[in-house]
C-alpha cells in the first residue's frame, strides 16, 4: 500500500488540497510520485495489480499491465459546511487509474442560524459559506481513467458547489469513464429532495499548457427552488455517465445499441433489428432473445429513466431511478453484461455497484 505524507505535518498546502501523479517506469512498474492530502480530504492506495488485457497499442496481442486504485476519503464519511476540497490529478502516459469511494459523500446541512427553508436558494447576504469540491485531472496520451464514485448525497438544508475538469489528449488517445450521481439525501428521515442548493458541473477539454483547452463537452445540473421532489417526478436518484477513448470503444457502442433497442413511444412489440448511424456509414445489430428479456428487467427497475447521445466522441448516459438501489442494480447490469470495466480494471472497480 502506498504511504502518503502524514496529513498533519506542517505545509504550505491549504486545507482539503490533494495531488496525485501516477508515473510508469520501465519496464511495467507503475508508481504514485506524488500523493498529498490534507484534512478534511483523505487519500488511501491499495497495492496496484496487474491486469490482461488487449491494448490499442497492441490490438493483436494480450499484455499485462498494471492498474493503480485510489480511494477519495472524507474525515467523517462527509462533507460540513465551511469545507472545500481541491484534488489535482495526473495521469502520465501509459498509466491506468481507477478512482474509487468507500461509500455516498455526505453533504452536512449549513449553518442552522443562517439556512433558509429546505429547497429555497438563500440571498447572497443569507448565504453561509458553501461546502464545495474540485477535481481536476489530466488524462495523458495513451492513459486511462475509471472514476466510478459513489453517489453524492446531500442533506437537508445543505448548500453544495462541485466542479470537475478532465483534460484529455488531443489526439484522442486518451481514455476517460466517469460517473457523477445525485441522491435525494436521507429517505429514511423523510428527505425528498430537502437540500437548499446543488451545484454540479462537469467539462472535458483538451489539454493546452498555454491556454484552458479547448471545451469538448459540459454537463451541468443545478437543483434549488420549491417542492424538488414533484420536480424531480419522485425520482430517488439522478446521475450521468460519460465514455470516451478507445478503451472504452466498446461500452460506448454498447450503451448505444441498447439505447436503440428500447421500445419507442408508442411502440407494441420489440424490434428485432436496429439500425444506428455512425458517422458517414451504418452500423446494424441484431438483439437476441436472451437480449430482449434483460432489457425488459432493465426497464422494470422501479422508476428507472435513461438515455443515451452521442457527442464529439463521447457518449454520454443520462438517467434517474425511484432510489439508489434500483439505480445500482440496472447500472450494475449493464456494466457487467458488456464487461469492459471488469476486463480493464477487475471487479474492484465496481465496488460502489454492489
Amino acid at each position: 500500500m502506498s504511504t502518503p505524507r502524514n496529513p498533519f505535518t506542517k505545509t504550505k498546502a491549504k486545507a482539503g488540497e490533494g495531488e496525485i501523479v501516477l508515473t510508469r517506469l520501465p519496464p511495467d512498474k507503475q508508481v504514485l510520485t506524488t500523493f498529498e492530502y490534507q484534512y478534511p480530504l483523505k487519500l488511501i492506495s491499495p497495492d496496484p495489480h496487474k491486469v490482461t488485457v488487449t491494448t490499442p497499442l497492441t490490438p493483436n496481442e494480450e499484455t499485462e499491465v498494471p492498474v493503480t486504485t485510489v480511494f477519495l476519503l472524507t474525515y467523517g464519511g462527509g462533507l460540513l459546511a465551511h469545507d472545500s476540497i481541491n484534488l489535482t490529478i495526473t495521469l502520465q502516459p501509459s498509466t491506468r487509474l481507477a478512482l474509487l469511494t468507500q461509500g455516498s459523500t455526505k453533504i452536512f446541512k449549513a449553518d442552522s442560524t443562517q439556512h433558509s427553508q429546505p429547497g429555497t436558494l438563500p440571498t447572497t447576504q443569507q448565504r453561509p459559506p458553501t461546502t464545495s469540491q474540485t477535481l481536476n485531472v489530466k488524462v495523458s496520451p495513451h492513459s486511462t481513467l475509471c472514476y466510478l464514485p459513489d453517489p453524492n448525497q446531500p442533506y437537508a438544508y445543505s448548500i453544495y458547489e462541485q466542479r470537475q475538469t478532465f483534460y484529455v489528449d488531443p489526439f484522442g488517445s486518451s481514455s476517460l469513464l466517469f460517473l457523477d450521481w445525485v441522491s435525494e439525501g436521507r429517505s429514511a428521515r423523510g428527505e425528498h429532495w430537502t437540500l437548499t442548493s446543488w451545484k454540479g458541473r462537469n467539462e472535458v477539454r483538451e489539454f493546452d499548457e498555454s491556454s484552458k483547452g479547448r471545451l469538448l463537452l459540459r454537463d451541468s445540473l443545478l437543483l434549488f427552488g420549491d417542492d424538488l421532489a414533484a420536480k424531480t417526478d419522485k425520482k430517488g436518484i439522478m446521475g450521468t455517465l460519460v465514455i470516451y477513448g478507445p478503451v472504452w470503444k466498446h461500452l460506448a457502442e454498447f450503451f448505444m445499441q441498447q439505447f436503440q433497442a428500447l421500445p419507442r413511444i408508442g411502440a407494441k412489440t420489440w424490434q428485432q433489428t436496429s439500425t444506428v448511424e455512425e458517422g458517414k456509414g451504418q452500423q446494424s445489430f441484431s438483439m437476441s432473445s436472451t437480449g430482449k428479456q434483460e432489457q425488459k428487467q432493465d426497464s422494470e427497475v422501479k422508476g428507472l429513466l435513461w438515455t443515451a447521445a452521442k457527442v464529439r466522441g463521447f457518449v454520454l448516459v443520462k438517467f434517474a431511478a425511484a432510489d439508489v438501489d434500483g439505480a445500482r442494480l440496472w447500472l450494475g447490469q449493464m456494466l457487467k453484461r458488456e464487461g469492459s470495466v471488469e476486463r480493464e480494471f477487475s471487479h474492484r472497480a465496481l465496488l460502489c455497484l454492489r
